[in-house]
């Protein structure tokens, strides 16, 4: 049991399976239907492409708390500029991604130049983009192109262009991390940062790559979402960045940095999306819902320090050793 847990990939996929197959006994008329489960992929896609970022941002040892606000301002930004200013959908959305670059680029700048805690930093910047979101969209920027929404709405055997878009990002980036050298580096750096910096590895340069990268997952994420709605809303994205650092870890992300795979934070996505797909089935209060997300942050963080811990040794072994000693 205890190797099956270390392999995190592994372990999601077969608790999905069955979690599925449970769920299809107990409720045989709802949840194994296709316009419910092509629901739960459309609804667990902007999840997962920002959950992409956070993974990357994970193994470097690094986190990004605004990311749930960078896809309400981007998504804003992008809604503002085809309602009120009347701009084509292309440029729009390239300004709106630039904005959500130029976030990630404060953040990052700031945390590797600056030595600012990642925490500290983003939290802050959490704040200031929720605020401009706000700002931006009011209550609401509704009545968007149809040239710009089809970019949510489109339809592809029988799935929405939203959960395309999700699998290409999560099968593109998996490569990457998997193959390309640059982006192997990232686990150099969250294994031991001092260590990659002293083997001609450019810590600061790539720290401040990741940011970006996370800030443009969720400006595409923020803008398939407006599209998808067919309006931009400046509460778009709250309480996402929990979700997607909960899934990341679920899905092999370790806090101490040099662990993890793209795939898994795309398994540990669909694993969240399962469970909460169940809880509105079985109407479970929406305030028992957030509970029990919590609950299985919790319960992800423990299994990572039980099993995964950066030196080795479990908390049942340290509790051997303290009584043997």
């Amino acid at each position: 049991m205890k190797k099956l847990l270390q392999e995190r990939e592994a372990f999601l996929a077969i608790a999905i399976v069955l979690i599925c197959i449970a769920a299809s006994i107990a409720w045989p008329g709802v949840f194994p239907t296709f316009d419910n489960l092509s629901q739960v992929l459309l609804n667990l896609s902007i999840d997962a492409i920002v959950a992409v970022g956070m993974m990357l941002l994970l193994i470097s040892g690094s986190f990004d708390l605004s990311v749930g606000s960078v896809v309400a301002f981007s998504g804003g930004i992008t809604a503002y500029l085809l309602y009120y200013c009347g701009m084509y959908p292309l440029p729009a959305v390239l300004i709106g991604m630039s904005a959500a670059a130029l976030v990630g680029f404060i953040n990052g700048y700031l945390v590797a130049k600056a030595g600012i805690n990642p925490m500290i930093q983003t939290l802050a910047m959490m704040g200031i983009i929720r605020g401009a979101a706000l700002m931006i969209s009011g209550s609401g920027i509704q009545n968007l192109p149809a040239d710009f929404n089809v970019l949510g709405q489109s339809n592809f055997l029988g799935l929405q262009s939203p959960v395309w878009v999700m699998l290409l990002v999560v099968f593109s980036f998996d490569f990457l991390v998997s193959k390309n050298i640059f982006f192997r580096r990232y686990y150099y750096i969250g294994n031991n940062e001092k260590a990659a910096m002293l083997s001609g590895i450019k810590v600061q340069k790539l720290k401040i790559t990741g940011f970006i990268l996370a800030s443009l997952l969720a400006g595409l994420a923020g803008i398939l979402l407006a599209s998808r709605l067919g309006a931009s809303l400046g509460t778009s994205g709250k309480g996402m960045e929990l979700r997607v650092i909960t899934a990341a870890i679920l899905g092999g992300a370790s806090l101490s940095g040099g662990e993890g795979r793209i795939m898994g934070a795309l398994l540990g996505t669909i694993f969240m999306a399962v469970i909460s797909n169940i809880m509105i089935i079985a109407r479970v209060s929406g305030y028992w819902q957030e509970m029990v997300l919590g609950l299985i942050l919790i319960l992800a963080v423990w299994i990572d320090i039980v099993l995964k811990d950066p030196r080795g040794l479990s908390l049942k072994a340290r509790f051997t050793k303290l009584k043997t000693s």
